[in-house]
């Protein structure tokens, strides 16, 4: 009896001690880079990409399943397509807008094909079959069966360089397609090259670039290439022109074939460098950053990438959660990118090449989408990053005149409407981010904000103080963007004692109310003689012009005044009415002949696939019934996020997406997102640590939480009861322990205080 007992103790202790020794499951085996890549049905999806890439990196390695991409597949890959026409190494995640997909790769074995083919053809052209059950991604690595081959391939990147690995059928007759005129092509939005090249270096390099105009109206895109086996035979073609073995070729419609023994059962391995400034600087990308042939270990040092990138919030929760979670993070870092090589040469905005010291020059900034979420995120876990993305801002300034409304490639496309690199400033200034000068912040700031250009003609705004719609089309939610805009230069004006700017432009700051009419209780459109334009109909959409509203209707227009929700509450009544008429936003349903292509995941008029609804949810704290925002919250992410090709309910727009609910399932979210205030909501994990700068720490403790438990009971901040339904930047930065109680009834007593209310708290 005593020898079991003794035994079973001796086998209790042993395996109690094998435990504590497993190692914690790294936070990238949580990330599903399949997530948003392909959405059932009719619905959006996310429009991400799986490929390989690591934080911040300017080549994007991915698959794509379509050889001319277009707006419903603007990554390039779509999940329920069964054909790849191959690896090309700049995406976009997640945007409205097919741009990119440069330097197309096919792997091929047999029958020499210059062209993509008809994917409902088998064996049309370069194309393969795939499937999913034979393909993979992780960060920083992706694989895939091309089955018409039987060839395996593999990828993995650096932040300028791409890396394949290529399994070909033993004495096959394998070549390597590459595509130089692989791009969206469509007449209304199409990409053109304008010029390319192809040069053999020697029998294992080749190189080249391409020099293209679309969305950006001039991309220079030069690469350099190295293989791990020589080349034993090229065949360039130029539209339908072939010329067999030769060692340069100029066109606009190249593509090389080239040719490899596979005589013995080693893979192929490619290198792509790539370059916006010089086919010398995409070899120096190159070898500076793959300068061996070792596949496994650019995989395991990218993996490595992510995994500090992704232990800056750690959260504690179901599987499912956690790997949402973490797939927005990842997603959210996917840019902006750095455009600069690691000499620091990049492309400036005026085409010149200039020199960044920091070797640092960041692009992509899809900021009517970012500034909301995205930017105050980095700001939380990437200050340095945060401030060298302001700093790449201000350059294009000094080279262009105003900052960047929608910058990709280093040049301004002017997609959407308002300057939200406005808010994004401000927002790092008043942080105190490193990385810029603030007085040189400031003159940008203000003279982005004089100066007209496309969708901001300032002129009409000082005359009319409101955006009159048969001068300026989307004009109602042009007058309540710039009107955010404005205060926040008020604010930095403010800061640095400039008394006269403040008060300028806190009065257009204003002059949002000129549109509020009184009697429909919606911001509706005038002409240039002040009537309002009729008939009106608040239901109806407008897209990105004709209508004076953006990408949005009357409905979802009516909550944008993030400057001063209280003076908005004001507006409509008063608290009880502001609630009422929240309540039928989210109940009131239409018909969808009523909504264009941008508008999805809705609860009644709220369209969480679209920015302009995203801080909706939050705006209960500020008229005293926070417990609706914690209901609408929970369920838009319990509802509208998931696990599954269809997991984000809109596109995913560079991490706005994924930073909602990045923000939301931690418990809270910046309503104004330049005002270092973050409305609180309903918490979804168990606990929540960030890691700070300084070595601090914020921990978010949650009790009870459950798919019922969604109301909090109560809250305590470092030990003392708190009853406040927002939280600032400044109790996150200084560290500490924020602990919620939750319930399945809402507390209708906790936060609903006028003095617990967000208001016009902040910095």
């Amino acid at each position: 009896m005593f020898r079991s007992l003794y035994k079973a103790f001796f086998i209790t202790i042993i395996a109690q001690s094998v435990v504590a020794q497993e190692p914690a499951r790294k936070l990238t085996a949580y990330v599903n880079p399949f997530i948003g890549t392909g959405a059932v049905a009719s619905s959006l999806s996310g429009n991400n990409f799986p490929g390989a890439t690591v934080p911040f990196g300017m080549v994007q390695l991915s698959t794509d399943t379509r050889d001319a991409p277009d707006w419903s597949v603007a990554s390039g890959y779509d999940y329920n397509d069964h054909t790849i026409v191959g690896f090309s190494h700049t995406h976009l995640s997640g945007t409205g807008a097919a741009e990119l997909f440069d330097v197309l790769f096919m792997p091929t074995i047999g029958e020499i094909k210059t062209r993509a083919g008809k994917p409902e053809q088998v064996g049309s052209g370069y194309g393969s079959r795939f499937s999913h059950d034979q393909e993979k991604a992780t960060p920083g690595y992706y694989q895939v069966k091309l089955q018409d081959y039987n060839i395996n391939a593999e990828l993995t990147a650096t932040e300028h360089a791409g890396f394949h690995r290529y399994t070909f059928p033993k004495n096959s007759q394998a070549h390597v397609v590459i595509d130089l005129n692989h791009s969206l092509k469509k007449p209304d939005w199409g990409c053109h090259i304008i010029n390319s090249q192809f040069k053999m270096v020697n029998q294992n390099v080749l190189e080249g670039y391409r020099l293209i105009t679309g969305w950006a109206k001039l991309r220079k895109v030069y690469f350099y290439i190295e293989f791990s086996k020589p080349i034993t035979g090229n065949l360039f073609v130029d539209g339908d022109t072939k010329y067999l073995d030769q060692r340069l070729i100029n066109g606009t419609d190249l593509r090389a074939v080239l040719n490899f023994s596979t005589d013995d059962s080693t893979p192929l391995l490619a290198k792509i460098g790539l370059s916006a400034v010089s086919m010398e600087n995409a070899k120096l990308n190159l070898t500076t950053e793959i300068p061996d042939w070792d596949f496994d270990k650019v995989v395991s040092e990218a993996d490595a990438k992510w995994e500090k990138e992704l232990q800056k919030i750690k959260v504690e929760g179901t599987d499912v959660k956690k790997q949402i979670f973490y797939t927005c993070l990842y997603h959210a870092l996917l840019q902006p990118n750095n455009l600069a090589d690691v000499n620091g040469d990049y492309m400036a905005a005026d085409y010149t090449t200039k020199r960044a010291e920091d070797k640092v020059h960041y692009s992509t900034f899809s900021l009517w989408d970012s500034y909301r979420a995205a930017n105050p995120l980095y700001t939380l876990i990437e200050s340095e990053h945060d401030g060298q993305f302001v700093n790449s801002m201000l350059r294009q300034y000094k080279t262009y005149g105003y900052l960047p409304i929608w910058q990709l490639w280093g040049q301004e496309n002017y997609c959407m409407i308002g300057n939200h690199s406005i808010p994004v400033i401000v927002d790092a200034v008043f942080k105190g981010l490193p990385g810029f000068d603030v007085n040189e912040a400031y003159e940008a700031v203000k003279n982005s904000s004089m100066t007209d250009h496309p969708n901001s003609p300032f002129t009409i705004w000082e005359k009319y103080h409101y955006m009159p719609e048969n001068l300026q089309s989307q004009s109602v939610s042009i007058t309540l963007e710039m009107a955010y805009d404005d205060w926040c230069v008020a604010q930095f004006a403010k800061k640095l004692g400039k008394d006269s700017d403040y008060e300028h432009f806190m009065a257009r700051s204003q002059y949002y109310k000129n549109l509020y009419d009184v009697k429909s209780g919606f911001f509706r459109a005038k002409n240039d003689a002040g009537k309002w334009i009729e008939p009106f109909d608040p239901v109806k959409y407008g897209s990105n012009g004709g209508n004076p509203y953006t990408e949005g209707n009357a409905w979802q227009y009516l909550w944008y005044v993030p400057q001063n929700i209280p003076n908005l509450i004001a507006l409509t009544g008063g608290d009880k009415s502001f609630v009422n008429k929240l309540d039928t936003f989210f109940n009131l349903k239409t018909g969808s002949e009523e909504v264009n292509g941008n508008a999805s995941g809705f609860i009644g008029q709220y369209a969480h696939g679209n920015e302009p609804s995203h801080h909706v949810t939050y705006l209960y704290d500020y008229a005293g019934e926070p417990w609706k925002t914690q209901y609408y919250a929970s369920k838009v992410m319990n509802e509208l996020y998931n696990v599954s090709s269809s997991g984000y309910a809109g596109n995913e727009d560079c991490g706005q997406m994924s930073a909602w609910y990045i923000f939301s399932a931690m418990g809270f979210y910046p309503v104004n997102p330049a005002s270092g205030v973050y409305a609180i909501g309903s918490p979804q994990f168990n606990d929540v640590l960030i890691q700070l700068s300084d070595n601090k720490t914020f921990r978010i403790k949650t009790k009870g939480v459950s798919a019922q438990n969604i109301y909090i009971q109560s809250a305590m901040l470092n030990g003392s009861p708190y009853s406040h339904t927002y939280i600032t930047q400044k109790d996150l930065i200084e560290g500490g322990t924020l602990v919620f109680v939750m319930g399945p009834k809402p507390n209708k007593k906790w936060g609903v205080a006028p003095e617990d209310r967000p208001g016009n708290n902040g910095f």
